[in-house]
């Protein structure tokens, strides 16, 4: 899914770079004053560092990259929904997507997109300027990376200017049309981005718990070898008092 969602990403990027500001609702350039952030974690713990680490890198960014600015949370897993249900951030009105945890219920890209629909209702009716996911990235069974990755608006890639050309503009040819890009395949592509990101979230959850419980086993083992160690001295002590006792009443009913 990972390579899939990146090209795609890649490809509409360099076609937003070609396509006029005002015809690209999705990629508007405006000053940003209000932030949805959409924080991914998951529904159970026993996963080691897997949620804190989520949370302290939405709290991050809340606190210093958009500090001062309007920032709305929608959590994703009931962790975070509980660390910032109590918060200000936390999110509130009818527009936005709500009881998002039951997405891990059942992940598919049929239950994850209506979420991101109405997201992307309430970017283009300007309650957001800005819309980034937080999530765990999968690198490996052991080691997951809290990302950031922006979904809207999209940034249209700096196109690099060609040896010998004096500008870097691209002209393409459109099938079946510009409007048609910006009004189908670009919310698409956002909506791949978010699935991309719940599935890598999901992986990295299984391997966050795997590892965990990996830990918390050889951890469980060693105790056990240090309790067994402390109880075998304990008991030799009290064999060796027993028989010290034995050896004095016997010396005391000679004498």
């Amino acid at each position: 899914m990972r390579p899939y969602a990146n090209k795609l990403k890649e490809i509409l990027e360099n076609v937003s770079a070609s396509v006029d500001a005002s015809d690209n609702i999705y990629a508007r350039n405006t000053a940003v004053k209000s932030v949805l952030i959409i924080a991914v974690s998951s529904n159970r713990g026993l996963a080691g560092a897997f949620n804190t680490n989520i949370i302290k890198k939405t709290n991050q960014l809340i606190h210093n990259e958009y500090a001062g600015l309007d920032v709305t949370v929608v959590p994703v897993g009931k962790k975070v929904h509980d660390a910032f249900r109590r918060t200000k951030y936390f999110i509130s009105g009818q527009d936005l997507p709500h009881h998002t945890s039951t997405l891990f219920d059942k992940l598919s890209y049929e239950n994850a997109a209506p979420v991101m629909d109405k997201i992307i209702s309430a970017f283009l009716s300007k309650e957001f300027d800005k819309v980034v996911v937080v999530y765990n990235q999968f690198k490996n069974a052991a080691v997951q990376l809290p990302t950031e990755e922006q979904l809207l608006p999209v940034v249209p890639s700096a196109v690099p200017v060609a040896a010998g050309s004096k500008s870097g503009n691209v002209d393409y040819i459109y099938e079946p049309s510009q409007e048609y890009i910006v009004s189908e395949l670009i919310p698409r592509s956002v909506k791949t981005q978010f699935y991309k990101a719940l599935l890598d979230s999901f992986a990295s959850e299984h391997g966050a718990r795997m590892t965990a419980m990996h830990k918390a086993t050889d951890n469980a083992k060693a105790m056990q070898r240090d309790l067994k160690i402390m109880y075998n001295k304990a008991r030799q002590a009290s064999i060796t008092k027993e028989i010290l006792e034995i050896v004095g009443g016997a010396e005391a009913l000679k004498g």
